[in-house]
């Protein structure tokens, strides 16, 4: 079976992965708006020995999202909008004919955790995913909490950690900074992120 994880180079998603391995043929698919490359996603799957693609979002979404960010004054709503585009653009498998190596897909999964706010993937638009598009959502940290992935994650990568953005990754945030940077200033990016600890995977134990 084959699954396709979005991933962002951090340990969330890569141990969603190792947990998903023994059960399906996992590529890692970093979702691109144009706005910044993948690169630091695509050298921590190499590290970690899975294939990884990138696979184009709708640049529009990316700017509603950043002005709903600039309204509301948080970035909540308008990451969550950003992963709920992703996770259905991935799932439609427009995109796999174009991947070495993919003929189908049988499954998607993200690595949203017990504990996070956003993003997160509510059961009705989970079922509705895999009712339009004929594949499985899959969230394995779903029932995980932060210590035990903590945990999990000492045991079995090399984790490279520090102050958002210095720590660079393949996520929504990347690039919704630069747009906000881009349209407001860099003030209004210090508004609306707060500061908070990123992680990147370097390897494995």
């Amino acid at each position: 079976m084959r699954c396709a994880l979005l991933y962002s180079g951090g340990k969330d998603s890569t141990l969603a992965a190792l947990l998903l391995d023994p059960f399906y043929d996992v590529t890692l698919v970093s979702g691109s708006f144009g706005v910044c490359d993948t690169d630091p996603a695509r050298e921590s799957a190499s590290a970690v020995g899975f294939d990884h693609v990138t696979v184009d979002l709708d640049p529009d979404v990316a700017r509603d999202a950043a002005e709903r960010m600039h309204d509301d004054g948080y970035p909540r709503n308008g990451i969550q909008q950003v992963h709920e585009h992703a996770v259905e653009t991935v799932a439609s498998g427009d995109w796999v004919a174009a991947a070495d190596g993919l003929d189908r897909l049988d499954a998607i999964a993200d690595g949203t955790r017990r504990d996070d706010r956003v993003p997160t993937i509510e059961r009705p638009l989970a079922q509705s995913v895999e009712d339009r598009f004929g594949v499985d959502y899959l969230a394995p940290l779903a029932g995980i909490g932060r210590g035990a992935i903590d945990a999990m994650a000492a045991d079995k990568l090399v984790v490279e950690s520090g102050p958002s953005p210095d720590i660079p990754k393949a996520d929504y945030e990347v690039e919704l900074r630069e747009l906000l940077r881009e349209r407001y200033g860099e003030g209004a990016v210090a508004d609306i992120f707060p500061k908070h600890t990123q992680s990147r995977v370097r390897g494995l134990r």
